[in-house]
């Protein structure tokens, strides 16, 4: 069983930073793609930044310039370094993987809160 476990989240000023962990149970190379997605309160789960395994990153048209995802291999572990915050960064951050025949694997979500 695939676990993806998040943490790093919390409270921060607009303008702050905060970088974001996404620590797998499993090898990543397992994975075709992951990413992370945020959902706000009332609001639909939306992708904030995703890569796949060619090789292809993508970034939401409202974290470009500020977020970066990016990975540790020898550590299982996936990042999103985000930068200037907003206070519409509010929201809890998943993880997700996505494995060829296996599906997609969620993790238990980190709240991030901007507010002054």
């Amino acid at each position: 069983q695939v676990q993806l476990v998040e943490s790093g989240g919390g409270w921060v000023q607009p303008g702050g930073s905060l970088r974001l962990s996404c620590a797998a149970s499993t090898s990543i190379f397992r994975f075709n793609a992951m990413g992370w997605y945020r959902q706000a309160p009332g609001k639909q789960r939306e992708v904030v930044a995703d890569f796949t395994s060619i090789g292809t990153t993508n970034y939401a048209d409202s974290v470009k310039g500020r977020f970066t995802i990016s990975s540790n291999n020898a550590k299982n572990t996936v990042y999103l370094q985000m930068n200037s915050l907003k206070p519409e960064d509010t929201a809890v951050y998943y993880c997700k993987a996505r494995e060829f025949g296996a599906g997609d694997y969620w993790g238990q979500g980190t709240q991030v809160t901007v507010s002054s």
